[in-house]
């Protein structure tokens, strides 16, 4: 290859790149376009600073407390939500540790309990027994509810889902009863009546 070809392949690329920037600046020129105002969009759950009378941002929903979402849990839904847990684990009794503790009969064993598994330090220390609660908060996020567990995994952040699988997992060999749901507050008392002043 000479360098006349050279020169034409240099300079078909250099009109190229000048012909795509003649082009964005026509386009700039054509097609003003204002700068947004900050004001101009309304994003819910932000209160406007100084808005009236100062009213707070909205209030993020209540999650429904564990025994409601129990009680409703569907374990269909449940063990489909086992196959994130089955890549470190097994759930089947005997089958022994994979990357991670069996989880076969996980619901109200103690923390770090699995025979044949070498728990982290983090874990060691925990203590106490997997209760529904506990494992609802560890598999939101089980670095930030167990911080230095060596468990990898992001989390089921979906309370629905997470009440789903425990209530699948608790099939699974534990068989534990479910929290009963908190009954609904009793109607408030009627106020005595006034008596006439004498």
């Amino acid at each position: 290859m000479d360098s006349f070809e050279l020169n034409k392949i240099a300079g078909a690329v250099l009109f190229s790149v000048l012909v795509v920037l003649g082009v964005k600046n026509l386009a700039d020129y054509i097609y003003k376009v204002e700068p947004a105002s900050p004001k101009a969009f309304v994003v819910e759950g932000v209160a406007a600073a100084g808005g009236e009378g100062g009213a707070a941002a909205a209030a993020a929903p209540v999650e429904e407390p564990l025994p409601v979402l129990l009680a409703k849990a569907d374990k269909a839904k449940g063990e489909a939500q086992s196959k994130k847990c089955q890549a470190c684990h097994n759930l089947q009794e005997g089958a022994g540790a994979k990357i991670g503790p069996d989880l076969y009969a996980v619901v109200g064993r103690p923390v770090a309990s699995a025979a044949g598994f070498a728990y982290s330090e983090a874990m060691k220390k925990k203590g106490g027994k997997w209760t529904f609660e506990e494992l609802f908060h560890f598999v939101k996020d089980p670095r930030g509810y167990v911080s230095g567990t060596a468990m990898s995994f992001a989390g089921i952040k979906d309370p629905q889902q997470r009440a789903d699988l425990l209530a699948y997992l608790n099939t699974l060999g534990s068989n534990l009863p479910l929290p009963a749901p908190e009954a609904a507050p009793a109607a408030a008392a009627k106020p005595a009546e006034a008596k006439p002043a004498k």
